[in-house]
């Protein structure tokens, strides 16, 4: 990762590692992101934009200070100016200081590798995975397996990580399962989170994941 990571501060959207997220690139700051970031090393951070934002907005309006960096895959330049990107989540970061030396957002971060996964681990989250998919069984199951991005072979590090970015969760609750340091911790509370919007949802007969 470079000394300064650009930014993409985004009001709904959370990055998760190994995780693919399209991009619609349209504001001209951004345009020249990507330029830039194509012309190097290809990397950007994604992070949530607090709330308020909209006041500040083509200013700099405060961020959280965790995010994900993302690894443009595919970039599609469009003969108005816009891009259309493809990111894959790479590693967490945490912001310690910005750059507005551009016209864009840079930071200075501090990455935040994930914590390696030992036996006991591997144990624990093959049995929260176990529960999540009982937990989205069967209408969220049925979707997840019409979507190509969540393959029913998926690695448990991987699913848990691709269920945290995609299912409907509210943005905070997905930047609070990006904050674990490890998956175990990330995948026992998305079970956390699911159990107790199921509970909820019980009563409006409505689900509470899906789209």
């Amino acid at each position: 990762m470079s000394d300064l990571l650009p930014l993409f501060p985004l009001p709904n959207a959370v990055l998760f590692p190994n995780v693919f997220m399209p991009l619609h690139v349209f504001e001209p700051r951004y345009r020249d992101l990507v330029r830039d970031a194509v012309a190097g090393d290809r990397l950007i951070g994604l992070a949530l934009l607090r709330p308020g934002w909209e006041r500040d907005y083509e200013g700099r309006p405060p961020v959280y200070p965790i995010g994900c960096s993302g690894l443009v895959t595919h970039v599609e330049h469009l003969a108005d100016g816009r891009f259309n990107v493809v990111l894959r989540g790479v590693e967490r970061f945490r912001i310690v200081s910005e750059d507005h030396a551009r016209s864009y957002r840079q930071a200075a971060v501090e990455r935040l590798g994930e914590r390696p996964l030992g036996a006991e681990d591997r144990e624990a989250l093959r049995g929260h995975r176990s529960r999540l998919e009982s937990l989205l069984a069967p209408s969220v199951a049925r979707a997840a397996a019409s979507d190509a991005r969540i393959p029913a072979a998926m690695p448990d590090e991987d699913l848990v990580n691709a269920l945290a970015q995609y299912l409907d969760l509210e943005p905070l609750e997905k930047l609070a399962l990006l904050e674990h340091h490890s998956l175990r911790a990330r995948a026992a509370s998305l079970v956390d989170l699911l159990e107790m919007r199921m509970l909820a949802a019980r009563t409006s007969g409505f689900s509470p994941v899906a789209h």
